[in-house]
């Protein structure tokens, strides 16, 4: 049985160091290729602190450097700006981009939708890897048929450039597809200062916070008659996301069109 080859973009970052060591250890796949606009020309075992791996850290991405290693799949954990262009030049490869990095909008996902139907490729966007959080998101999703009022505070590390994160707004698009339209709060009430009541969307406030120390955290606070009830999920290693993306490049290995989510991988 051949090996899923893969491609890692990003690769000296936190984030793609962690997928390469953990790729390296999984018996159907193999490392074929890295870049990163950080340590070019390096071995990626340097900068793992193992053994050279005879792999060179390359810098922009193209569809013939992706053809011409037979790739079958780009895992990009670069940012919204790069993973955007990279993943135009996976389609056009026959490539399925596995696209961590959040930033994404609407127009660029749609643009990426339109791509793979032309060319008739996968592509899958995880707002998070993090198992617990793809629970928490449905935990959520199913809480809000019996609570309408919510709130979602996200906490990240201060160097974190997206506000409110990927998986805050995937929480809200999945409890709004079944929470009853509301505009919470008194329908009076004024902010002191504007952003107190954090972000809107669909009548659900959204509350991001930035500080060193933190990881990866989320709430969502439901209130009802004398109640509450709090699903919360914390992410505290770089480990936590593994799992999940293996389980993304299985998945995605066979895809031929555009999925957002890991939840559509866990039945």
């Amino acid at each position: 049985m051949s090996k899923i080859r893969v491609f890692v973009a990003g690769a000296s970052g936190k984030m793609g160091r962690e997928t390469v060591r953990t790729i390296l250890r999984q018996e159907d796949m193999e490392i074929v290729g890295v870049s990163d606009i950080q340590n070019q020309g390096m071995d990626i075992g340097m900068i793992l602190g193992i053994t050279p791996l005879g792999i060179k850290i390359s810098g922009q991405i193209s569809a013939e450097i992706l053809k011409k290693l037979r790739i079958d799949i780009l895992v990009d954990f670069t940012n919204p700006q790069s993973v955007f262009i990279n993943a135009k030049e996976a389609i056009r490869a026959g490539v399925v981009p596995v696209i961590g990095a959040t930033g994404l909008d609407d127009q660029e996902v749609a643009e990426l939708e339109e791509l793979a139907k032309e060319y008739n490729n996968g592509v899958f966007i995880a707002p998070n890897f993090a198992l617990g959080a793809i629970l928490m998101m449905k935990f959520a999703r199913e809480t809000a048929k019996f609570f309408n009022h919510v709130d979602i505070i996200e906490y990240h590390h201060d160097n974190k450039l997206d506000a409110p994160s990927g998986t805050a707004l995937k929480t809200a698009e999945m409890i709004a597809e079944i929470r009853r339209p509301l505009m919470q709060g008194h329908p009076n009430e004024y902010e002191k200062i504007p952003g107190a009541r954090g972000g809107d969307i669909d009548g659900i406030h959204i509350h991001s916070v930035r500080l060193p120390g933190m990881e990866a955290h989320q709430e969502v606070i439901f209130g009802g008659l004398g109640q509450t009830l709090t699903i919360r999920h914390d992410a505290y290693t770089r480990e936590t996301y593994m799992p999940g993306v293996m389980l993304a490049i299985r998945k995605a290995y066979k895809l031929n069109k555009l999925v957002i989510g890991l939840e559509n991988f866990l039945d």
